[in-house]
């Protein structure tokens, strides 16, 4: 996976969320992040990884993510390792 297509899919991630009542509340206060910093905060080192930990670590998030989006599981982590600082051991199975 390329750096652009990782970027790709954590901004549809980060769209999702913003789009979901529930979990927007809930990213927001993990990240400690204003809506009015959504657009300045993507553009820092790791805040993309940090959107696709966020859907990563839910698995009914990642699934209720995939199925909208149409982007199975284990690219979704496989994204998450293209980005800056987005190490970590996702291996997630098709």
């Amino acid at each position: 996976m390329h750096h652009e297509q990782a970027e790709a899919i954590a901004i549809q991630a980060l769209s999702f969320i913003a789009s979901d009542a529930e979990l927007l509340p809930r990213f927001l206060a993990l990240t400690g992040i204003e809506v009015g910093q959504i657009r300045q905060a993507a553009n820092e080192p790791g805040f993309l990884a940090g959107v696709l930990q966020f859907v990563l670590a839910h698995e009914p998030t990642l699934l209720a993510f995939s199925e909208q989006g149409g982007v199975p599981p284990q690219d979704v982590a496989a994204a998450h390792r293209q980005l800056p600082l987005g190490e970590g051991d996702w291996d997630i199975q098709p």
